[in-house]
């Protein structure tokens, strides 16, 4: 059976945790707390020498990092991932733009406001990050403008890619109401039949208050 080691905080790991849900396809969950550094001990690195998580073990012991990576691998011969050359270089754009252009500033402000405080010292970075986020949000609000997933008419692994850290972009403060059509857009998952939400819990080990 697959095995996905994940802290369940982390957006990048709802990805796998969502896909794997959707597809119907049973595995074993063993959680990784990431704030308190389980990633940057022997025995995690092992498995991902980067130290980041998600981590999926194959059957054989294989062990496969990177969310992005995950998804594509699972998501082989189903219908998340187009047959045609073209469609799934488009998905892959879209992760790509995820990863680049996305994750670093909508993921990095909700890490921010739930584990650390805003000083006047660090406020810059804050305002920087907020804008690049806003950027990103644009990109995927005039994408959805014309239709209803990122590649079209069904959803993807883009969809996925990017729903993950988008949908609870407010905990970052992050205000989603300016992008009606990405909240609509947002509004269509739960109805995929598998939808598993995001439990995105802090921990009574954590520092700060829920």
């Amino acid at each position: 059976m697959l095995k996905l080691y994940d802290d369940p905080d982390s957006g990048n790991g709802y990805k796998a945790r969502l896909l794997l849900a959707l597809l119907g396809q049973p595995y074993d969950l063993v959680e990784v707390n990431a704030i308190q550094g389980e990633t940057r001990r022997e025995a995690f690195l092992t498995k991902n020498p980067n130290g980041r998580i998600p981590v999926l073990e194959l059957e054989d012991g294989t062990f496969l990092p990177e969310s992005n990576a995950i998804l594509f691998y699972l998501a082989e011969e189903t219908a998340y991932l187009p047959a045609d050359s073209l469609g799934r270089a488009r998905a892959l754009q879209w992760m790509f733009f995820e990863q680049y252009s996305h994750e670093p500033y909508v993921a990095v402000l909700r890490f921010w406001a739930r584990h650390t405080d805003k000083t006047r010292e660090n406020e810059a970075q804050w305002a920087e990050r907020e804008k690049r986020g806003y950027d990103a949000l644009g990109v995927m609000e005039r994408t959805l403008t014309e239709q209803h997933w990122l590649l079209g008419g069904t959803p993807s692994i883009a969809d996925i890619s990017l729903y993950a850290y988008t949908h609870v972009a407010d905990q970052g403060g992050l205000d989603l109401s300016r992008f009606p059509a990405l909240r609509a857009w947002i509004d269509r998952f739960p109805d995929l039949e598998g939808y598993v939400p995001f439990s995105g819990r802090l921990r009574a080990t954590d520092d700060r208050k829920a």
